[in-house]
């Protein structure tokens, strides 16, 4: 157990409303892929479109997404401009992201279907470049605005408090968009949705640039010139820094960590929708109404209001890996009371382990990130300058993407395993226990993987202060 703490400095302390601002453009950040895991729903059940082409619109764009991420993390961190290297690409990205996600969603029935899946997939591609644009960038700028140990860790809490927002809000845009009082259809409610979904992420994205303070660029030296002519040696220090990033022991584990834990995670997460549906209300789906929704939306909560200020509190009481391995055990704990608490008997149980589950994911990002910022200053140590904020971020997020998609692809994979039957409006008693047992033993043996994992991850707080010290004095820092 860690027993070394040391005072914030004034100087190093984040005042609150730039905490606010940065959290603000985490909001947009989450509320976009958010949205869109709601909105893509409307492709298939009321636009009619082939799941094959819709599967495509959900998979090319994110190919473009997984390529720009380092190179734009690269961009930012060798930007040398009066307003930093950070803000006026979260500034024009944000703006970008915002209009275009309006636009790709003014789809229409009466269009073909080739129409229809050529228009969105050409707005999506502009949708993932202004994402990228935005997103790294931000990542960069949290890992830069402190250099102390525990003032990283809460505004991460804030910014990861914040970000939960868009899920507490987003399993409820399906309710809002096939709400016949509301709309006509389904397509006209996500043309409309959208509009301030979109407006609402560009005022939100736009936030940290505006009131958010970089790093000061003084002693930022050896960045690569952006430029054209430059653009092999560009490469070359690209490639560079990614192999510096790759061989990072401590950022292995970090990686290797959430891999599994989100992994894990997001390959049940649709599994309690189909066990509340078939399980608990026996395939009546009207019967199940907004059930699923709140399971999602109290999910949310528990994480936001429960888990992260635990959590943060934690980690300056006994460092950021222990608090690390304390909140996955708990997860694993109320992933096991899962099998008690989905009782056909009293559906209200369901929500009873949410509260433990969610330090699983919860506490995951809100330590990942602050201990991502301290494994950069180690690079910084080991490697010297330019200091790589943003592609560290860009790599980070690259491994979580990755993650998803073959979270998704084992998803559909356990499901064929358990026999699990999308046409049946029952599914039989073996299909839904083979089920609930993958609900509670991938998580669990993800988050004990993990665990072994990040043991041997040594940057304490102690370490993270001499780093720090040994970075002043040879940057000629006061």
């Amino acid at each position: 157990m860690e027993k070394t703490h040391y005072k914030v400095a004034e100087k190093d302390m984040v005042p609150f409303n730039q905490k606010i601002a940065f959290g603000s453009g985490h909001l947009a950040n989450q509320l976009f892929p958010a949205a869109l895991g709601v909105f893509m729903i409307v492709l298939v059940l009321s636009l009619k479109m082939n799941p094959a082409l819709a599967g495509l619109l959900a998979a090319i764009p994110r190919i473009l997404d997984a390529v720009l991420d380092p190179i734009m993390g690269f961009v930012s961190d060798n930007t040398v401009s009066k307003w930093g290297r950070r803000k006026p690409y979260i500034f024009l990205g944000a703006i970008i992201t915002g209009f275009v996600f309006m636009i790709m969603w003014q789809l229409y029935p009466e269009h073909t279907e080739m129409f229809n899946f050529l228009y969105f997939l050409i707005t999506s591609l502009f949708f993932y470049v202004g994402y990228t644009i935005f997103a790294a960038p931000l990542i960069g700028l949290g890992y830069e605005m402190t250099p102390d140990y525990n003032e990283r860790t809460r505004l991460m809490a804030i910014s990861q408090f914040m970000g939960q927002i868009a899920w507490m809000i987003a399993p409820w845009f399906w309710v809002l968009i096939y709400n016949k009082h509301l709309y006509a259809t389904a397509p006209e409610g996500a043309r409309n949705l959208s509009m301030w979904v979109g407006g609402l992420c560009l005022v939100l994205g736009v936030m940290p640039a505006l009131f958010c303070k970089e790093i000061d660029q003084t002693h930022l030296t050896d960045r690569a010139t952006l430029s054209a002519k430059e653009f092999i040696n560009n490469m070359k220090s690209l490639f560079k820094s990614m192999k510096q990033i790759v061989i990072n022991k401590s950022f292995l584990r970090l990686c290797g960590s959430t891999f599994l834990i989100f992994n894990g995670f997001q390959t049940i997460a649709q599994f309690a929708f189909f066990i509340i549906i078939f399980y608990l209300f026996k395939g009546d789906t009207a019967a199940c109404g907004t059930w699923p929704a709140w399971f999602g939306t109290v999910s949310a909560i528990c994480t936001a209001f429960l888990v992260i200020p635990i959590i943060t509190f934690i980690s300056t009481k006994v460092g950021k890996k222990n608090a690390f391995v304390i909140s996955t055990v708990i997860s694993i704990v109320g992933y096991s009371l899962k099998w008690w608490a989905f009782s056909p008997a009293n559906p209200w149980l369901m929500f009873l382990p949410l509260p433990l589950i969610s330090f699983g994911i919860g506490g995951l990002f809100t330590l990942m990130m602050s201990m991502t910022a301290d494994v950069c200053d180690l690079d910084e140590l080991e490697n010297g300058m330019p200091r790589k904020e943003a592609t560290f971020g860009a790599v980070y997020w690259w491994m979580v993407k990755l993650g998803t998609a073959m979270a998704l692809l084992l998803s559909g994979l356990v499901l064929n395993m358990v026999g699990f039957n999308q046409n049946a409006t029952v599914q039989t008693l073996d299909t839904l226990t083979k089920l609930r047992l993958a609900d509670i033993l991938i998580p669990s043996i993800t988050g004990i993987l993990a665990i072994i994992v990040m043991w041997k991850y040594d940057i304490t707080e102690q370490k993270a202060n001499e780093i720090r010290k040994t970075l002043v004095e040879r940057r000629g820092e006061l």
